[in-house]
């Protein structure tokens, strides 16, 4: 199953969202800090409801914590950005993904994008890059696009 990784979200409600989709897919969710709430922020706990203790949840103090992680579970980092050129939608996934997600208001870094096995995006017709005015998805919004086409490839084989 792949695991749901966002990188130093800063949004209460969008992180309990996504650890709403996480809880009802029961995909890992690993948050890296710091955080730009408490998780026991009333906010978060509101937006992901009663649903938390299906929350598979995994805390990393910080981006090379998270590596060292990732590194020795294995699998592929595929880092969802609105600068990639390859939409989410060619790649086929694996079970063993780690889908990277960035803050709401910068995305990755580069240093974070370039340890990305690959970088993917969802491509949108009202987008910026296409002269529309739209900069990116809700974070909550993009997670949940990316992780269920994963598992809707991954259901299907």
């Amino acid at each position: 199953m792949p695991r749901l990784v966002l990188y130093q979200p800063e949004i209460p409600p969008n992180t309990g969202n996504v650890a709403r989709s996480c809880a009802a897919t029961r995909t890992e969710l690993h948050l890296v800090e710091p955080l730009g709430f408490e998780v026991s922020d009333r906010t978060v706990r509101r937006a992901g409801l009663d649903y938390w203790p299906w929350v598979d949840l995994h805390r990393h103090s910080d981006w090379g914590a998270f590596q060292a992680v990732q590194r020795q579970r294995g699998g592929r980092l595929l880092a969802l950005s609105r600068h990639a050129s390859q939409p989410y939608t060619t790649i086929a996934y694996r079970d063993d993904d780690w889908l990277l997600f960035g803050r709401e208001t910068s995305g990755l870094p580069q240093e974070v994008l370039e340890a990305a096995d690959a970088r993917l995006n969802i491509p949108m017709p009202g987008g910026v890059d296409q002269g529309g005015g739209v900069r990116s998805l809700n974070l909550a919004t993009a997670a949940g696009v990316v992780l269920f086409e994963a598992l809707r490839q991954l259901q299907a084989r």
